[in-house]
């Protein structure tokens, strides 16, 4: 065995196990799954032919081996982190989003991953988050809706957001107090294909709006519903972010809600990233 065998990621696995005593707990920190942490932990083992986690009860437990590979795993990393806080104020993380980032989640996140890790986040407007994801134009990329993600990619989702309806100035959807889901396929639907939250894939198959107009980012689809061609559904935060005078906005009943992700690549720089998801999952509950 040559220390080339283990990896960083061996390490960060095996001391947050041994930090929660849970494999459950450690797995959550980590942002993996409970049976990647355990191969993790098990190829280890192997490299070192050693048994490092006493699984046998009903808490993990360090043998004695595993105590002291603790505290010199701990100082390799503790190393790592200050070498690396040396040259942070250089790094930048870019975060993609396609359209009005959440407030004020993103405000709390950003000022506090720049606050903790003295590194930049670098806004990207794009009309397609997962496919700049993809061209790794961005590191991180903030989806909304019940977007695919690809297999190769890693989501975290934060919270969920309420559902508003929006319509022309000029359009008979202005005279009701509200629009239940149910009959929103009743409408002519404006539907942003590229990185919009609610579609006819929004609706189980025979409930679908019969209508669509198709648009390819989000300022077609303001102005074509300003237009009048169709209605358009949105998460609420639309009404408190854009400023258009031929714009109604509508309550809607019964929808439900449009989940909030962050989408990333396992390879990228990964301790920025984990950074930044920490702060991302700590903004979310205040």
């Amino acid at each position: 065995m040559t220390s080339g065998d283990i990896e960083l990621r061996h390490l960060r696995a095996f001391t947050t196990v041994a930090r929660h005593r849970s494999f459950s707990r450690a797995a959550e920190e980590l942002l993996i799954t409970q049976p990647a942490l355990s191969r993790t932990i098990a190829q280890l083992e192997n490299r070192l032919n050693v048994v490092l986690l006493d699984r046998s009860s009903r808490h993990v437990e360090l043998t004695d081996t595993g105590a002291q590979f603790l505290e010199h795993a701990e100082r390799v990393l503790a190393a790592l982190d200050d070498a690396l806080a040396v040259v942070s104020h250089r790094a930048t993380l870019r975060l993609g989003f396609g359209w009005l980032l959440p407030d004020p989640w993103a405000q709390r996140t950003v000022g506090r991953f720049e606050e903790d890790t003295g590194a930049s986040v670098a806004l990207t407007r794009t009309d397609d988050p997962v496919r700049a994801l993809r061209r790794r134009t961005v590191d991180v990329a903030l989806v909304r809706g019940d977007a695919r993600v690809p297999a190769d990619m890693r989501t975290v989702r934060l919270y969920d957001e309420p559902r508003i309806a929006v319509c022309s100035e000029r359009s008979e959807l202005t005279r009701v107090p509200h629009l239940d889901w149910a009959d929103v396929p009743h409408w002519p639907l404006v539907v942003n294909t590229v990185s919009g939250t609610t579609g006819p894939w929004s609706w189980p198959d025979g409930r679908r709006p019969t209508e669509i107009i198709e648009t390819a980012n989000y300022d077609e689809w303001l102005e074509t519903v300003a237009a009048n061609r169709g209605i358009g559904i949105v998460p609420e935060v639309a009404r408190r972010r854009t400023r258009h005078p031929a714009l109604r906005f509508v309550s809607l009943t019964d929808a439900p809600p449009s989940p909030v992700s962050l989408v990333h690549l396992p390879d990228t720089q990964r301790t920025l990233i984990r950074r930044f998801l920490d702060a991302a999952l700590r903004s979310t509950g205040e």
